[in-house]
């Protein structure tokens, strides 16, 4: 009989390069699309012009809005795999994780920024393109509730204490801002992201703070400055 070491030995092996199998079902879909600027219409097609068998691509994805949805969720693994590579990390206050979180994230799609701009304007349909980040919603509101519930632990008096619910939606929201403002960024190095992510993230952990009016002040002349330059 094989020992539990080498059953675990196995399975590491197994899983790994499933995983592998999987990041190159989501390479040739993201290639076909930037090549041929649109979306495969036939996952039989899709898989035939790149050498898997379609039963293997339904292993993993269920369809091509699936296959969507994993493509943000590997956007989220790899800015939270990126963030922990820092042995600081741990150590950050909550600002300082979801500033970092921000600043990781925007970088990895800006490294994908061609796909993201045809797949967020795929449809004219504005609800189906957003329709593939429901995974990374619940992803970004699970990363959001967990640094809220630890800033609440902070306080000792009840009623300073804020709904977790209530914010790590704030969070979600502030995503889909930031995600709107990356995609119409016309600045060097997208500088004017950064900046719109520092003030967006200073005034919503300010709320947590006695004097958070002067920081979501700050950031509203910050948006209309933009919006009228």
């Amino acid at each position: 009989m094989e020992t539990s070491e080498k059953k675990s030995t196995a399975t590491k092996k197994v899983t790994a390069k499933s995983q592998k199998f999987k990041e190159k079902i989501i390479s040739a879909y993201m290639e076909w699309v930037l090549l041929k600027e649109k979306a495969p219409l036939s996952v039989f097609k899709f898989c035939k012009e790149n050498n898997f068998k379609e039963a293997e691509f339904y292993e993993y994805f269920g369809s091509f809005e699936g296959l969507q949805n994993a493509i943000w969720n590997s956007f989220y693994e790899q800015t939270i795999l990126l963030c922990n590579k820092d042995e600081a990390y741990p150590d950050f206050s909550n600002k300082e994780k979801m500033l970092t979180f921000f600043y990781t994230f925007f970088e990895i799609l800006t490294l994908n920024r061609s796909y993201i701009l045809f797949t967020l304007t795929e449809s004219r349909d504005m609800m189906k393109n957003l329709s593939q980040l429901k995974g990374l919603r619940k992803n970004i509101k699970h990363f959001a509730s967990e640094l809220i519930q630890e800033k609440n632990e902070e306080k000792k008096l009840k009623v300073l204490k804020q709904s977790v619910p209530v914010f790590s939606e704030g969070a979600w929201l502030q995503m889909l801002f930031l995600l709107k403002y990356w995609k119409d960024d016309n600045s060097a190095g997208f500088e004017n992201t950064d900046i719109a992510i520092e003030k967006s993230v200073r005034a919503i952990f300010d709320v947590f703070d006695t004097q958070p009016l002067e920081s979501i002040l700050d950031f509203g002349k910050f948006l209309w400055k933009e919006k009228m330059m």
